[in-house]
């Protein structure tokens, strides 16, 4: 069997990829990831009630269910179940990877604050702590609550 690589796959990968370094495999993605989590310090805390909470309240706002997300962004249930219940919880790059690719973030900023890369930014980590702090976990978003993720989307979707 021969296989046979297009012009046009590789435009579409290209486009996939977006701003990610060059490389393969773990550390390609991020020089400082080291294919361990980081230490549980009081930040990496903070940054895991932050993703957790980023993760419900985006599913929410789009309406989705845990299955639904789970199955749309090619996902364990399970995972995203640890993800929103769990503050010490470290996901997996790739389910991180995956809900970047979701929600439309860049895979960088969001992997600061999952915790799985030491932060380059700063305003990133203060700015999670401060949503994690304005947010609760309701039935449904509040205004408040709506504002807070919408801030927060607008902080990590800036490029480096």
């Amino acid at each position: 069997m021969k296989v046979e690589i297009t012009k046009e796959w590789c435009l579409r990968m290209s486009q996939i990829e977006g701003n990610a370094e060059i490389g393969a495999g773990l550390h390609s993605i991020d020089p400082i990831f080291d294919g361990e989590a980081m230490s549980d310090d009081k930040s990496n805390q903070d940054t895991g009630i932050a993703f957790g909470r980023f993760v419900r309240l985006m599913r929410r706002n789009k309406g989705l269910t845990l299955e639904k997300l789970a199955e749309d962004a090619d996902l364990e249930i399970s995972e995203l179940i640890e993800i929103e219940d769990d503050s010490h919880h470290k996901p997996e790059l790739r389910t991180v990877y995956q809900l970047a690719n979701f929600f439309d973030i860049p895979r960088n900023n969001l992997l600061q604050v999952a915790g799985l890369v030491t932060a380059k930014n700063d305003n990133i980590a203060s700015e999670a702590v401060r949503f994690a702090a304005r947010s609760e976990a309701v039935t449904a978003l509040t205004q408040q609550e709506r504002i807070a993720l919408e801030e927060f989307i607008s902080v990590l979707s800036k490029e480096d």
